[in-house]
């Protein structure tokens, strides 16, 4: 048992695009949340519990869920932050050569412990992860998720073309149908893992992978499904040529029956509005990376696009094509992006995209997400003043009355994980700033 006392920040439900009052976001300041012994919310309340209690009380911080992070790579945190190429070329230069180290288990098992410590340092406490080829990678991800009681979706790569040998599935798509198979049944639906059958992208895959890959899919829907898409346009157009029967990119992985309710696209930006159509459809959805498309320069996601089709966003540190694993940079990263379009992303609407919104749109909003009673107890703890900057800005934003819209943007615009107190997952703390 644990009770936490700090300011409640929350989005029950999708903001109004635009819409900054206070009707966006659920704030319930200076509230006691009350974490049972299963690690889940027991209740949210003004009093102080009685005594029975352990009690932290966090005044003057701003609890929320704890992040979730729908598309991001563990084994490209070794090529963070590299001198930059487009995409294709940054896949040959930099991500193969470091997933190809993965060829090694014990490799593999550092490099999940390091990543998934890493999501927690930022305030993330479930991820949509890509492993690599290897099944042990995958296996890695599951077994270091579960130690730490994690909800982490993941699965191995499947690529049987256009890649280095030693990334490449075996040319009998049975082979790495059994792979699946295997980890499938070793941890999907275990402790809190999720299995995602996981396609690199379409150019990668011969028509027999991905339409083995749509037949896993479709023999278990609670399977997640990931993927990228349309994220360059030399991509796109490689991808076009390489199936010249499909319409559009998107209507590859349509074809090979990928696309359904728990399939998660990263990036999305070149798009039609037909595309945008078959996602709303099939209730597919976009993971949104604007610090790699950024990077990248691969090009500008259209949010209001989506919204009008009538598809989810949720929102994705990406890693390596991005240079950080910080959901609040992520989202200010986002907030450019759409400037640079026209629009104006308020920090409801981003943060919703990285809570409640990342967890429907998967299908975890029974689970995470949100604060309410009865959902797990992952959280993120946030010092809105962690530096004299912010304190400062947070103070004029006070003082002036300006809302708490202009509170929270700026904390957005001017956060990262220095800002972070604590993370917890289950109610344990398993993320504390040194010093704190």
């Amino acid at each position: 048992m644990l009770a936490l006392h700090a300011d409640l920040l929350d989005f029950p439900h999708a903001p109004a695009w635009g819409d900054t009052t206070d009707a966006g976001a659920r704030f319930r300041p200076g509230h006691w949340l009350l974490i049972g012994d299963d690690g889940c919310i027991q209740a949210i309340q003004t009093e102080p519990p009685d005594a029975a209690w352990p009690r932290e009380d966090h005044r003057g911080c701003w609890l929320l869920p704890g992040f979730i992070d729908s598309h991001v790579h563990c084994p490209q945190l070794d090529v963070l932050a590299s001198h930059g190429t487009a995409l294709l070329d940054w896949l040959d230069r930099y991500t193969f050569p470091a997933e190809l180290h993965h060829a090694d288990a014990a490799h593999s098992a550092a490099a999940a412990a390091r990543f998934l410590d890493a999501l927690l340092a930022h305030g993330t406490t479930a991820a949509v992860v890509f492993a690599t080829v290897h099944a042990h990678s995958a296996a890695a991800l599951f077994d270091g998720a579960a130690a730490r009681g994690m909800r982490i979706v993941t699965g191995k790569v499947l690529m049987d073309r256009h890649a280095p040998p030693g990334l490449l599935d075996d040319p009998d798509p049975k082979v790495a149908e059994r792979e699946c198979l295997d980890l499938i049944a070793r941890h999907h639906g275990r402790a809190r893992n999720t299995y995602a059958v996981t396609v690199r992208f379409a150019p990668a895959s011969t028509p027999a992978q991905l339409a083995m890959a749509g037949a896993l899919c479709r023999a278990d829907p609670t399977l997640v499904m990931q993927t990228h898409v349309a994220e360059n346009t030399d991509e796109v157009r490689w991808a076009r040529e390489l199936f010249p029967q499909a319409r559009s990119y998107l209507d590859i992985y349509a074809r090979a029956g990928l696309l359904h309710p728990r399939a998660v696209l990263a990036h999305g930006i070149w798009l039609d509005a037909e595309d945008r159509a078959l996602l709303a459809d099939t209730g597919a959805h976009i993971a949104h990376s604007p610090g790699s498309n950024l990077f990248l320069g691969s090009g500008l996601y259209d949010w209001p696009a989506a919204l009008a089709a009538g598809h989810a966003t949720s929102l994705a540190s990406d890693v390596g094509g991005g240079t950080h694993l910080c959901a609040l940079r992520s989202a200010a990263e986002a907030y450019k992006v759409q400037a640079l379009r026209g629009a104006r992303l308020t920090a409801w609407t981003a943060l919703h995209a990285a809570t409640a919104g990342a967890a429907d749109a998967l299908g975890l909003g029974h689970e995470i997400g949100r604060l309410e009673p009865g959902l797990m107890a992952d959280l993120s703890l946030w010092d809105p003043a962690a530096t004299p900057l912010a304190a400062h800005r947070d103070e004029v934003a006070q003082r002036q009355g300006q809302g708490l819209h202009a509170r929270v943007f700026a904390w957005m615009m001017l956060g990262d994980e220095r800002n972070l107190a604590a993370t917890f997952v289950a109610g344990r703390a398993l993320y504390r700033r040194p010093g704190g």
